[in-house]
């Protein structure tokens, strides 16, 4: 077990029953009383920053955690089946793992965030964009790109985005997958 001095940016932690990974933190040594640790913490599950103050010389539980990559292959009920690009074995992620799965298109190579003693998936991260065509939209308007102002789009995928109004079905776009954001218009 570790304690308050092994601690340090990045660090996965069982803090309180859930796993925390450490975002920032500060040693204090104040001129009275005696030291302690503050931190920043992120929940893993669901992603909420926590502050935390440990005393010094506290015992911390580290958790090895590990960061792969994976290609998703398709959906098999409720669950999105991936493939280790390493050694071809596959794990299936539960849906609600997935944050926006009307993202995510065959064989696109995404990380997934492993409990490294349990072998466990705790978080999976899209690519920040894809690119991907635009299979319905209302007819475009030419000329019209002064203006600000975007219709509903549906892509490849089938999840629906908007985008600007010269924009036609059968294009290619860039898309932040973030936030479900038209980037730019892509040339194939």
């Amino acid at each position: 077990m570790a304690n308050t001095s092994d601690i340090k940016n990045g660090l996965c932690i069982n803090h309180n029953g859930k796993l925390a990974q450490i975002i920032e933190f500060q040693h204090v040594k104040p001129g009275k009383g005696p030291a302690f640790v503050r931190t920043k913490m992120r929940t893993i599950e669901t992603g909420k920053v926590l502050d935390f103050t440990f005393s010094a010389g506290h015992k911390i539980e580290v958790v090895r955690i590990e960061n792969r990559e994976y290609q998703y292959l398709y959906k098999e009920g409720d669950s999105f089946v991936f493939m280790n690009i390493k050694d071809y074995e596959q794990v299936n992620i539960p849906a609600e793992m997935v944050d926006k799965p009307g993202f995510l298109q065959e064989e696109m190579v995404c990380n997934i965030l492993f409990h490294a003693e349990e072998e466990l998936p705790l978080v999976l991260d899209l690519p920040m964009h894809i690119v991907t065509e635009i299979t319905y939209t209302e007819p475009g308007i030419k000329g019209d790109t002064a203006t600000n102002t975007m219709k509903p789009a549906t892509i490849a995928s089938g999840a629906e985005i908007r985008v600007p109004l010269f924009i036609d079905t059968g294009e290619t776009v860039k898309v932040d997958t973030r936030t479900g954001v038209y980037v730019e218009r892509v040339k194939v």
